[in-house]
């Protein structure tokens, strides 16, 4: 089933050679919020510039609801809502003016109570005759983001969107994006704050080196490749591993208190069970255990770090059933 965003064999090459982005087949569906994970350079900004008609492809096919990027174009762009890295505003116009005047550039008939709401839910009204010269960073991409939402897209793009601005703004962001949600809206949102995506996302994108190389769920991809900490803080140091943990995943820190037992979901119940009894056969007793579930973050460093030969294909499969490379 074609998503809300449908991308077929995308590629980008420029002129000098240099291969931004590599057969990306992404299928993006309505109303989910999909975080576009990725290091510095890995292509996310590029990717998404295309989709919004900034840069042209070097080849592949683009939909957005329903409309070709190239040859509807029109029909595209009035579909999109997109918040860029860069604050770009300008500078004498005032907050109202500005959101306002966004909201024709894509021919919709003026709206005042549109404007107010989105205004408000942005904590911009107080603000909405202010010229934007005189407002803070932050209140600066507030108007960014309101601009993104005057026209009433079915889609938005954040292109880092929370980057260098205050805690307050970042809650104010994630409680506007679901409710945006909520109302249908897809969201495509691309941070270098894993903990946004953690918070927000249904599904995670990672792309590397201008290759998707894995699309999971969000909850799916925490389960498969995160993994727990036991920690046992031990009654009695001990000089080494007893031998009868050999082959065990286990670690010993270096003043001998805290063993340490590393496990995925699968091995879980048996693994840990395994490792108390051994421990009560050699009368090893511990004083206190405590365990730690991986986080995005982790999940994440470690597959960009990946060799790619090492990414499971099976993994990277999208609800479509394309593979993501």
């Amino acid at each position: 089933m074609p998503g809300e965003i449908s991308i077929r064999h995308l590629e980008k090459v420029y002129d000098d050679g240099f291969r931004a982005l590599s057969d990306i087949n992404l299928e993006i569906q309505r109303g989910e919020i999909f975080a576009l994970l990725g290091p510095n350079g890995a292509g996310k900004t590029t990717l998404i510039s295309i989709v919004c008609g900034l840069v042209n492809a070097s080849g592949g096919e683009v939909m957005v609801a329903g409309h070709d990027i190239i040859r509807d174009y029109r029909g595209a762009r009035e579909s999109i809502g997109l918040v860029p890295q860069e604050l770009s505003t300008d500078a004498f116009e005032s907050v109202w003016g500005a959101v306002s005047f966004s909201r024709g550039l894509f021919g919709k008939s003026p709206d005042p109570a549109h404007i107010e709401k989105v205004l408000r839910e942005l904590s911009l009204w107080d603000k909405r005759n202010n010229r934007l010269m005189s407002l803070s960073g932050g209140m600066k991409r507030r108007v960014m983001i309101a601009k993104a939402l005057s026209h009433e897209p079915r889609v938005l793009f954040l292109d880092e969107p929370t980057a260098g601005v205050d805690v307050e703004l970042r809650r104010d962001m994630w409680a506007m994006v679901r409710g945006l949600r909520e109302s249908g809206v897809t969201i495509i949102l691309t941070t270098h704050y894993i903990e946004e995506a953690e918070e927000m996302a249904d599904r995670i994108g990672v792309i590397r080196n201008g290759e998707i190389i894995l699309v999971e769920d969000k909850a799916q991809l925490m389960a498969k490749l995160g993994s727990k900490e036991l920690r046992l803080h031990l009654q009695h140091p001990l000089d080494a591993i007893p031998d009868a943990l050999n082959g065990e995943p286990v670690s010993l820190e270096a003043d001998g208190y805290d063993l340490i037992y590393t496990f995925d979901a699968q091995r879980e119940q048996a693994g840990v069970a395994r490792l108390l009894r051994l421990l009560g056969e050699k009368g090893i007793e511990f004083r206190d255990l405590q365990t730690r579930e991986s986080s995005l973050e982790e999940i994440f460093v470690g597959l960009v770090n990946r060799p790619s030969a090492g990414v499971d294909a099976a993994t990277t499969a999208s609800p479509s059933g394309v593979n993501e490379r």
